[in-house]
């Protein structure tokens, strides 16, 4: 049982469209931060969703009840079906949408990278900055093969938790140490 599910709560639907962009909902690498944003408390807290593609794991989170959420992408196309999206799943409002080229200051409570592990090796140094202490993280898109490279490169600044597989791929999400208990 999730948490969406306790005392009788009706599921949370959300309504897609994906458009031109990468990211309905059916991919491995999509199933495992949606199964995991389902998992933790999101309630009240601000989101960034990095390689946000069609935006449902913005989405899914400001329908979860997240406070805010933005998402980055690198591709246009991207980011008009997120606010499409958005929009059709009324949540438009919470939702911030960036090109990567525009600076992102944010830091955020909790922050989702679904993108693959070339792009999540080489912003490791970024992301970790927009993330707060005690913030989480989920990478995706990353093969089973790619994990323990990937969960090295974050192990300085998060403590890791073990990859969570799905047909191959696997999602690794960790907490963001405070400065202080980092070496």
């Amino acid at each position: 049982g999730s948490a969406l599910q306790e005392a009788g709560a009706p599921p949370v639907i959300l309504e897609l469209d994906p458009g031109l962009a990468f990211g309905t909902g059916t991919h491995p690498t999509t199933a495992l931060c949606l199964g995991w944003l389902d998992g933790i408390d999101v309630a009240g807290r601000n989101v960034i969703d990095y390689g946000c593609g069609s935006g449902i794991l913005a989405v899914a989170a400001l329908k979860l009840g997240a406070a805010s959420a933005i998402g980055v992408d690198i591709d246009p196309q991207a980011l008009t079906a997120s606010r499409e999206n958005a929009e059709r799943n009324d949540v438009a409002g919470r939702l911030r949408l960036l090109a990567v080229d525009e600076p992102l200051t944010a830091q955020a409570d909790i922050l989702l990278a679904n993108i693959l592990a070339e792009p999540l090796m080489a912003l490791a140094d970024q992301l970790k900055d927009r993330v707060v202490a005690g913030g989480r993280i989920a990478l995706s898109g990353i093969l089973a093969t790619q994990a323990a490279v990937v969960a090295e490169r974050y192990a300085p600044w998060f403590d890791m938790n073990p990859a969570t597989h799905q047909d191959g791929w696997v999602r690794l999400d960790g907490v963001r140490r405070t400065p202080a208990a980092m070496a």
